[in-house]
Parts: C-alpha cells; sequence; structure tokens
C-alpha cells in the first residue's frame, strides 16, 4: 500500500513539474489530466479598470448631453469661425499696413455696414416701387371680373394645366378660416426676428474676438501637441483656412456675376420686377448644386407671365450661363481652394442640408474639403510611418506663412 501511494505521489511531482517547464499553472489536485474542467487562469481585470471604463463613459455621456444643449451657441461658434478665416487675410493686411489690430478689425466691421447701407440704398427704393407696382397689379386683377381666379385659369388653359386649378381652388376657399389662427404663428414669428438679432450679435461678437485673438487661441492648442506634430497642425490649419476663404469670396463673386447676369438678361426681354429677381437668383445661388436651379425657375415662371417666348429665352440664357458657371467659372474661382469630386460635393451638400438646413448647404463644401485635407495627411503621415521617416522638424512659422502641401488632392 506504501509503496502504491509513493509511486503515485511520485507522479504528481512529474506531472507538476512538466506543467512547470510549459508555463502552464500546475495541478494542485488529483484530477486526472484528461479532465473536462479546465484549469482557468485568474481574472487579470480589476475593479479599478471597470470603474475607469463606467466613469469615462458616463462622461462621454455628459458631454454630449451639454453639446447638445448648448447646439445654438455651437452652431453661432461655428458661423464665427467661417466668417473669422473669411474676413482675416483683409484685417491681416491693414495690420501689416500698421493699423493696430482691433482699429483694423473696426474698420472692417465698418466697410462691411457701409457697403450693406450702400447695397440697400441701391436696391431699397426701385425694390420698393416694383413690389408697390405688383401690388397694385394684383388689386386690379382682383377688381377685375372674375378676380385672380379667372386670370389664374386661362392661364392654366394657355399651358393645359386645367386639371390643376381645381385642387387650387379648394385650397383657397379654405384660405379665410385659417386666418383666425395665425395669430400664433404671428408670434413666433415675432420671436424669431428677436432670436435672429441675438444670433446676429453674438456671431459678431464672437468674429471679433477670434480675429483679435485667433492666433493666440492656436498657439494656446498648439503648445498641447508633442513639438514634433506641430509643422503638421499648422499646415493643416493653413490649408483649411485657403480653402475656407477661397471658397467663400469665391461664392460671393460667382452669386453676384449669377445676380448681375439675370438682370441684364431680363431687363433686355423687359421682364417686370427684374430688380427683385435678380437679386433673388444671387441669394439662391449661394446654395450649392441647386441654388441657380431654383433661381432660374422662379425667373422662367414670371416669364410665362410675359410671353411663351419670353419664357423660352430665359430658359436658354439659364441653361447657357449654368454652362459657363460650372465649366468655367467654378474651375476658375474654386481650383486653388476646393480639390473634392461632383459626387463627394453632392453628398456633402445634402448631408448638410440634412443636418442644419441651409446653413448646413452653404457650409458643407468647405467643412468636406477641410476633411479631405485632414484625410490627406493622415495618408501622408501613414507613409512617412511604413517608409520609416520620422517627420522632420521644421521651423515654427505663422499660419499664414505655412508653406503648401504637396499631398495630391482626392478627388
Amino acid at each position: 500500500m506504501l509503496s502504491e501511494d509513493g509511486g503515485a505521489i511520485v507522479q504528481m511531482r512529474r506531472r507538476n513539474m512538466r506543467a512547470r517547464s510549459s508555463g502552464s499553472t500546475p495541478s494542485t489536485s488529483s484530477t486526472p489530466s484528461n479532465s473536462l474542467l479546465p484549469n482557468l487562469p485568474p481574472s487579470q481585470v480589476r475593479p479599478t479598470t471597470v470603474v475607469v471604463v463606467l466613469v469615462t463613459a458616463l462622461l462621454f455621456v455628459a458631454a454630449l448631453y451639454l453639446f447638445w444643449r448648448l447646439r445654438q451657441i455651437v452652431r453661432w461658434t461655428l458661423i464665427a469661425v467661417f466668417l473669422a478665416v473669411a474676413v482675416a487675410p483683409a484685417v491681416d493686411w491693414l495690420q501689416r499696413h500698421r493699423f493696430p489690430r482691433v482699429l483694423a478689425i473696426l474698420l472692417i466691421y465698418l466697410a462691411l455696414l457701409l457697403a450693406l447701407i450702400g447695397l440697400s440704398a441701391l436696391v431699397l427704393p426701385p425694390l420698393a416701387a416694383q413690389i408697390s407696382s405688383f401690388v397694385d397689379a394684383l388689386v386690379r386683377l382682383a377688381r377685375q371680373p372674375g378676380g385672380a381666379e379667372l386670370a389664374l385659369q386661362q392661364l392654366a388653359n394657355r399651358y393645359g394645366l386645367g386639371s390643376y386649378v381645381d385642387s387650387l381652388r379648394a385650397q383657397l376657399a379654405a384660405l379665410p378660416g385659417r386666418l383666425s389662427g395665425a395669430a400664433g404663428p404671428l408670434l413666433a414669428l415675432t420671436g424669431g426676428i428677436i432670436g435672429s438679432i441675438t444670433a446676429l450679435l453674438s456671431i459678431l461678437l464672437i468674429t471679433f474676438f477670434l480675429l483679435l485673438d485667433g492666433l493666440r487661441f492656436v498657439d494656446m492648442g498648439l503648445n498641447l501637441v508633442p513639438p514634433a506634430h506641430r509643422p503638421r497642425i499648422r499646415r493643416v490649419l493653413s490649408q483649411s483656412s485657403r480653402a475656407v476663404y477661397g471658397y467663400i469670396s469665391g461664392n460671393l463673386a460667382i452669386s453676384l456675376i449669377a445676380g448681375v447676369g439675370a438682370f441684364i438678361a431680363m431687363a433686355i426681354l423687359h421682364v417686370p420686377f427684374a430688380l427683385v429677381l435678380a437679386l433673388l437668383v444671387a441669394l439662391l445661388d449661394l446654395i450649392p448644386l441647386v441654388g441657380a436651379t431654383l433661381g432660374a425657375a422662379v425667373v422662367i415662371v414670371v416669364g410665362l407671365f410675359v410671353s411663351p417666348l419670353t419664357a423660352i429665352l430665359l430658359l436658354a440664357y439659364f441653361v447657357i450661363y449654368q454652362q459657363v458657371e460650372n465649366n468655367v467659372l467654378q474651375p476658375l474661382v474654386y481650383g486653388r481652394s476646393v480639390h473634392l469630386h461632383p459626387l463627394v460635393i453632392f453628398l456633402a451638400v445634402l448631408i448638410g442640408g440634412e443636418l442644419l438646413g441651409i446653413l448646413g448647404a452653404l457650409l458643407a463644401i468647405p467643412v468636406a474639403e477641410i476633411i479631405r485635407i485632414l484625410i490627406a495627411e493622415w495618408v501622408a503621415s501613414r507613409r512617412e510611418a511604413m517608409a520609416g521617416a520620422a517627420p522632420s522638424p521644421q521651423a515654427e512659422t505663422p499660419v499664414g506663412q505655412e508653406r503648401a502641401d504637396t499631398a495630391e488632392p482626392l478627388a
């Protein structure tokens, strides 16, 4: 019996020695090695790790909730950033000519205010006269036998759209009953006007401080980054600012050309309310992709009231102008600031319009270009890392003087 026990003990010791040599935990029991229950190692997750993960998740959720509650201020700040980037070259130019930066910003604000006043003085008097004429024409039309309904019926019959007049007539008949509930929307409109004034003042104030101390904010952010990565971040900021400035200035220039061209065409064809319609075309042309088409559609519909020939000539003009704008003006103006495929532009405008409406559609293209720049820099850094070349230290220079990126655009 003792010899059998001694043999069992020797076998257990040999098994433990083999387990140690293979790196596994030695067995302390007499369970055979072919047991169905494996020897599991102790858990490596400590309670402090679980607590850290839970706290991090709670902080992330709280940050998202705070962002949602402050979304209006975030939207104002985003608009102010784009405005500051668009106005910064003019402020820098004045500062280089020995103007204090505060005075340079105030002069730019004054110039924009004077330009707005001058445009209003140029546009508002004839605009008011044309609106008054338009209202008088509606009053005369309403006083005729049959009124506006008869005129609409005649116009619809002329173009084979008489079947749609019945549904429109039913909606017009129900309109007086809906006017009784207009007090609530009127109060909402008043609140919206007050909110718009507040937003405008807030955006202008945030833009002022960004123009005044924007470089200081950039330097404060760069101090949180390792020195080896600062030149790359400065290059990204420089390219992004050039892209935003180029897009905003180019969009304004193209919209001005579209409005002036539409006014000249309507003046030649003797289209009524040409100034009002040209201003509408210029404003709608600011919206990428669809704005020019919407403005052209409104003008063509007005041309139908003049004559079918006028509408056809306006259609031909806008078709030709769209070709010139898409193939000549946009490559000439946006060629150095935006390097995006048309499909990417289309998707960016759709996403921006879905998220922020018209504002999102206006800002979608520069935001997409900034994302392209970030992706290009990331790809370049990955190539350097794969090639084994460390980022070369470069001298710190101001954002406006950084060299242009040589990465190929992701078209």
